[in-house]
């Protein structure tokens, strides 16, 4: 039978537990993989403290890169042996699975597994905030929070692509360093420095007209701050702690701003959108956006892989291999 970290119960990164699971064949419509490699991302720690609650016991993970090995009746979109890759479906913390065929994507050759477990979610976040969400133009200054993380990463160097001015926050100058080195113009020491000084410096007092925060609690209202008048806060993520409830009306006294909770699923709801999306990330990578796999953990540690994370002693993305 096939392994799995499960949660019993939500906590910290010790209720992780590896166990058999056991796993029945592919239904019409239905493929199994062979998982070979899985992304860790922060959503993984939400689900497992319960931020985001889920029904219990489960199986952490929305990403993962393998080999399809069986295919149910009907499937036409993907066929044996195939190298594939998926992101949104929770549970991927396995070393196989069965999953609806059509939220699968092919790889191309030159995608090795590692970088497809890395990339889907964070490169397919990167490709609606920066192109849907907020469609960044040449010349347009925004501001990224965690620049030198997973997501961070992928959408400075897709910014500098599209010829939009980064400036983002890390917490130490290696972060500084590495974010500088994939796009980010800007980089702020988050913890010495005050963005929205940096900000008013940087844009003449004008502010940006779009603030990307994965972090949550501590940079919301400084977040605000760094917008230009009806400028748009996107809030993707909590890693500090989500967004406190606020007056809607701080909104207007800071000019008339937007608040958008965007999230993946949503935007990658159809297989149209899926589609649309994957192929226009990887012809990002293909025109020269890297992917960073910069930690790699054994599937049963996968305790130690979320101690990494929400420590802060992460860069770029992790994988766990099974």
């Amino acid at each position: 039978m096939p392994h799995a970290i499960r949660i019993h119960q939500t906590g910290g990164p010790e209720v992780l537990k590896y166990e058999e699971v056991p796993q029945a064949d592919p239904k019409p419509g239905e493929v199994r993989l062979k998982q070979t490699a899985i992304g860790l991302n922060f959503i993984d720690t939400y689900h497992r403290s319960g931020l985001y609650p889920l029904q219990l016991p489960l199986s952490l993970g929305t990403e993962a890169a393998g080999v399809v090995d069986a295919v149910g009746r009907g499937v036409k979109s993907v066929k044996e042996g195939d190298r594939v890759a998926y992101c949104g479906l929770i549970g991927a913390y396995t070393d196989s699975r069965v999953l609806p065929a059509d939220r699968l994507v092919k790889l191309p050759r030159w995608i090795d597994d590692k970088t497809a477990a890395a990339m889907m979610l964070k490169g397919m976040t990167a490709e609606y905030l920066v192109r849907r969400t907020y469609r960044a133009r040449k010349g347009e200054t925004v501001v990224f929070h965690a620049a030198a993380g997973g997501v961070g990463l992928i959408a400075c160097q897709w910014l500098r692509q599209l010829g939009v001015t980064v400036i983002g926050t890390v917490g130490s100058k290696e972060k500084a360093q590495l974010a500088k080195r994939h796009g980010c113009r800007h980089p702020v020491l988050y913890k010495s420095e005050s963005l929205v000084d940096a900000v008013k410096k940087i844009t003449k007092g004008k502010g940006v007209p779009v603030v990307y925060d994965s972090v949550g609690a501590s940079t919301f209202e400084q977040s605000l701050d760094c917008l230009a008048p009806r400028g748009l806060f996107v809030s993707f993520g909590n890693a500090s702690g989500p967004v406190a409830p606020f007056n809607t009306g701080l909104l207007a006294q800071k000019g008339s701003l937007y608040f958008t909770r965007p999230t993946l699923p949503t935007y990658i709801a159809s297989r149209e959108d899926l589609e649309k999306s994957a192929r226009a990330l990887f012809a990002a990578v293909k025109k020269g956006v890297k992917i960073r796999v910069d930690q790699t953990f054994k599937l049963v540690d996968a305790a130690k892989a979320h101690q990494a994370l929400e420590g802060r002693r992460t860069t770029g993305s992790t994988v766990l291999i099974p």
